[in-house]
């Protein structure tokens, strides 16, 4: 990433970005909704032919302030269908203000589903919160667990927070993502945001949230690379 544009996004961007990715905390419910019923939908379609992505996540899966087609779980389905995949459907499972207890709390009824791979980028809002690394780091533990005991593989997305927490949290925020890939021995995606923190032509005016723009560069710059070779393993 760009030095300059990595450094903008620490102490500017991502300042908002966490407040606000967690604004819409009150908003959040696991009672059945509108994922749930798309997720009930998707599971009475499914045939053994059917190779199911679970985009699991908060505001930034669900694709607060774009269309649902500008999210970035629908344009992963519509790019890989473009280039060959077509028995690929994408759960969109994101739930804006989500924390890692709120989706560990709803994770056995999601699962229900069976993915044969869950994309996780979860964490944010802990931080936002200042909840303990401890507290975020087995939350994201025990998800990361319980969904491989449903025998979907799971890509871990990497986030990075502000400096305003301390030297000490934001590295060890940073870190956590690795230490739990390298514990469950899982592929990341390094950060979620590279090449679209912190540019205002690929955020909405809050420069928080991607737009469709942005996250069409997350899915063909970060996703991609790393869920294709997964996918040729699994369907080629």
């Amino acid at each position: 990433m760009n030095k300059r544009l990595f450094n903008f996004k620490l102490t500017t961007i991502s300042l908002l970005l966490i407040g606000l990715v967690g604004c819409t905390e009150q908003k959040s419910n696991p009672v059945p909704g509108v994922i749930e019923a798309q997720q009930a939908g998707v599971a009475e379609q499914k045939t053994e032919q059917t190779y199911v992505i679970l985009a699991l996540g908060d505001s930034l899966t669900e694709g607060l302030g774009v269309k649902q087609k500008g999210s970035y779980p629908a344009i992963l389905e519509q790019v890989l269908k473009e280039k060959g995949y077509d028995q690929i459907k994408v759960v969109n499972s994101g739930l804006s203000g989500e924390t890692s207890s709120g989706l560990k709390s709803r994770l056995d009824w999601v699962l229900q589903l069976k993915p044969n791979l869950t994309i996780l980028n979860i964490g944010a809002n802990d931080a936002m919160r200042g909840l303990p690394l401890a507290l975020t780091s087995s939350n994201i533990d025990d998800i990361i667990t319980a969904i491989k005991a449903v025998d979907s593989e799971v890509i871990l997305a990497g986030m990075q927070i502000y400096d305003n927490l301390g030297r000490e949290y934001v590295v060890g925020f940073k870190d956590m993502y690795p230490q739990l890939a390298e514990k469950h021995k899982l592929t990341m995606i390094p950060f979620f945001l590279d090449h679209v923190a912190g540019n205002p032509q690929l955020n909405q005016a809050d420069m928080i949230h991607p737009t469709t723009a942005g996250y069409e560069i997350i899915v063909n710059q970060n996703i991609l690379p790393v869920i294709t070779p997964i996918l040729d393993r699994d369907l080629k």
